[in-house]
This record gives structure tokens, sequence and C-alpha cells, in this order.
């Protein structure tokens, strides 16, 4: 299962270690990739992932969540 998460809000490699490293510790999370110009975190896990909670993770960072993508 793969998510998309397109977030706004980063703004230095900083802030994409911090959402990469906090989303690798979501329980399922296989493999996560942030990419600070593409804006976008790639989640790949097990079984699919509740998009409201990857949401929540996001948006305590202090980032806001546009949209997330399943495929």
């Amino acid at each position: 299962m793969k998510q998309i998460i397109k977030i706004e809000g980063m703004r230095c490699k900083h802030c994409e270690q911090r959402v990469e490293e906090t989303l690798k510790q979501v329980e399922n999370v296989n493999k996560v990739k942030v990419n600070l110009k593409k804006k976008e975190a790639i989640v790949v896990s097990k079984i699919p992932l509740d998009s409201t909670m990857l949401k929540e993770i996001v948006t305590k960072l202090g980032y806001g969540v546009t949209e997330i993508i399943e495929k």
C-alpha cells in the first residue's frame, strides 16, 4: 500500500527530516520518503493506514496537509 501525503509549510531539509522520522515511527510503516521540492511524503505500508491519523501526525508537527492519495 502506498499513500502520498501532500504537505504545505516545509521550508528546509530539517522540516523534511522531521516529517520523515516521525512517519517512520507509525506502526505498520515499511518505508517513508519525504520530498521537499515536491511537497510530499510517500508512505509505504503492508496495510492501508488511516488517512485521518496520518493527517493528524503531520499537522501536529506544524505543517498543512492538502491531500492524501492512496495507490
